[in-house]
């Protein structure tokens, strides 16, 4: 859906503690409104992959005038700031002046000021922002959860194309389990569930074991709570399935195997720019539009292990990715 469109108002929402970004997990006819299930270690978000997807935002209905800065924010979390410079410096290649806001906060903060103007464009990510906006969608995948936002989103903000990178739930194994039991899908665990402990936040169990049963069939051994330690106790062996979020550097690190979730349990959670349509031109949009079209989940994990393990400077990761994807 076009962001051309001029979506329609919708109420400001209420300040209840929403995380910035995912994780609204969905099964197919579910709604999209769960709050996010734990903090990701990849990012350490303090409240709390890649298939094409459809377009969801265009050209934004009114343009920045001439000359006007383009004001980049970010969350409060490694992963955000990674994209916010990312967006940032791909708008400076195109001539557009831009003052970046990184580290601001909550999604409560970050949303009044992009409505307020104060900023003008936020790396997003579609299932979390639907879900805060207390929106639904009957089908969890990326182009059926974007045209709700275009819908629930007041008129004054839009969205723009979603990137085929997502930072949401995985149910993860190590290497060595997909390579004995052959193991690829979520749904490939059926055989071998009532074999398994798996693991996850302590509320992963209340929230997912239930859609688990009745998307995939699963019932595990048993569940157990592993919070951050999760993706080490999927390689320590003390559990065999994870609830690891797929930008997590521990996946790469660790060499564990997302398991494909065809059936989309888990809902989409594309990184998407959310922009003051009065805020950005032409030449902002394409530029951004531009960074979603290459930016894909296994990119994403890459760049965040070097800044969330290797410690770089996200704003040299930022430029490194955009030279080598011909957008500076």
């Amino acid at each position: 859906m076009s962001g051309s469109a001029t979506p329609q108002p919708a109420a400001t929402p209420k300040p209840a503690a929403a995380p910035v970004r995912r994780t609204a997990s969905a099964a197919v006819l579910a709604v999209l409104a769960l709050a996010a299930t734990a903090c990701s270690s990849s990012g350490g978000d303090p409240l709390g992959g890649g298939a094409s997807t459809s377009a969801a935002g265009g050209a934004p209905t009114s343009a920045a005038a001439p000359g006007g800065t383009v004001v980049v924010g970010s969350a409060n979390f490694p992963e955000n700031v990674l994209l916010g410079s990312i967006y940032s410096q791909a708008l400076r290649a195109k001539g557009v002046k831009v003052e970046e806001k990184f580290n601001i906060g909550s999604r409560e903060v970050l949303y009044g000021q992009l409505q307020s103007g104060s900023l003008s464009v936020l790396p997003e990510y579609n299932g979390a922002l639907l879900a805060y906006l207390g929106g639904k969608s009957a089908d969890p995948t990326s182009a059926a959860v974007n045209a709700e936002l275009t819908k629930t989103l007041p008129a004054s903000l839009g969205i723009l194309e979603s990137s085929p990178a997502e930072d949401k739930d995985t149910l993860s194994i190590s290497q060595e389990s997909a390579d004995k039991f052959g193991l690829k899908t979520i749904a490939d665990l059926a055989a071998k569930a009532g074999e398994f402990t798996i693991g996850g936040p302590p509320e992963f169990k209340s929230r997912q074991e239930q859609p688990l049963k009745d998307v995939y069939g699963l019932t595990f051994k048993e569940w157990k709570s592993t919070g951050e330690t999760t993706a080490n106790a999927v390689k320590d062996g003390s559990i065999q399935v994870g609830n690891v979020f797929s930008t997590d550097p521990k996946i790469t690190q660790l060499k564990l195997v997302p398991l494909a979730d065809p059936k989309n349990l888990f809902g989409a959670q594309n990184v998407t720019p959310l922009v003051n349509k009065a805020k950005v031109d032409a030449t902002a949009t394409g530029a951004l539009n531009a960074v979603s079209a290459k930016l894909d989940t296994a990119g994403l994990l890459a760049l965040m292990k070097k800044v969330a393990v290797d410690k770089e400077d996200p704003s040299a990761v930022a430029k490194d990715w955009l030279k080598s994807s011909g957008l500076s």
